[in-house]
């Protein structure tokens, strides 16, 4: 079908070369079906070919024409593609930088619910970065980002700690903070070390916030490293003792982290 002209074969048979899915991989041929499929409007292959442009995988390196084929697979309403353009206007890459650019193509595909627009998107907002600075739809946009991304639930946690956006609510913020410091973000687990020192949205536990200031330390987050010897202060040896070694076992069961 892909030989009679069938843009969705042509796809498939271009995603098939450049995964090397029951074909040995091959970028060239991956490129000249994506190609076929692209140019009968095919937005996905589009999408593809224009990575490909940007990673000179099996074309020549060309940024110009990367961004040709991804902004037309964008304006056919590919998040994928409408995401990499906001990527691309936001840092200046291959483009002029634009941030009100960047934002409208980050809310097409936030909208499609493309979890890093979204979080981009929240954090323009936090920022105010060529849209209002607005703490609530900030927060929207980065509890609809809450798909794993750690970043997001850390933000998220943070605007819940200071009362950002959404009613301050540590209970709330512990919520986030610990989803985020479960994936190893520093920042995550100092934050949360600081409400198990203070009692803040969990019960007080000087050997839970011991814990997550050595972890977060052990990533070199120097503010962890003061509050850990802070609290070991006020701690007994025994008690050190099971943070060391309640952090020791979070390590072994969080490989990679």
């Amino acid at each position: 079908m892909a030989e009679q002209g069938d843009a969705d074969a042509q796809y498939n048979l271009g995603v098939m070369y450049d995964h090397g899915r029951d074909v040995p991989q091959d970028y060239k041929a991956s490129a000249k079906w994506y190609r076929l499929a692209a140019e009968q409007r095919h937005a996905s292959a589009q999408y593809k070919l224009g990575v490909m442009y940007r990673k000179g995988q099996g074309v020549p390196q060309d940024y110009k024409e990367s961004a040709k084929w991804l902004r037309l697979a964008a304006e056919q309403g590919d998040a994928d593609a409408q995401y990499s353009l906001g990527v691309m206007y936001d840092h200046g890459r291959d483009v002029p930088q634009d941030y009100k650019e960047s934002a409208k193509w980050y809310r097409l595909a936030a909208e499609q619910r493309h979890a890093s627009a979204q979080y981009n998107l929240g954090v323009m907002y936090d920022h105010g970065r060529e849209v209002p600075q607005d703490y609530k739809e900030s927060a929207k946009w980065l509890q609809l980002a809450e798909q794993g991304k750690a970043r997001a639930q850390y933000n998220l946690g943070a605007m819940y700690s200071n009362g950002e956006g959404v009613p301050q609510d540590y209970k709330e913020s512990a919520k986030w903070l610990r989803l985020a410091a479960e994936q190893g973000h520093a920042s995550a687990q100092v934050n949360l070390g600081v409400m198990y020192n203070k009692g803040q949205g969990v019960l007080e536990d000087y050997v839970k916030a011991h814990m997550w200031f050595n972890l977060s330390a052990s990533q070199g987050n120097e503010v962890a490293k003061k509050n850990r010897d802070i609290v070991a202060g006020m701690m007994t040896p025994a008690h050190i003792a099971d943070a060391q070694k309640m952090a020791r076992e979070w390590l072994a069961t969080h490989p990679g982290l």
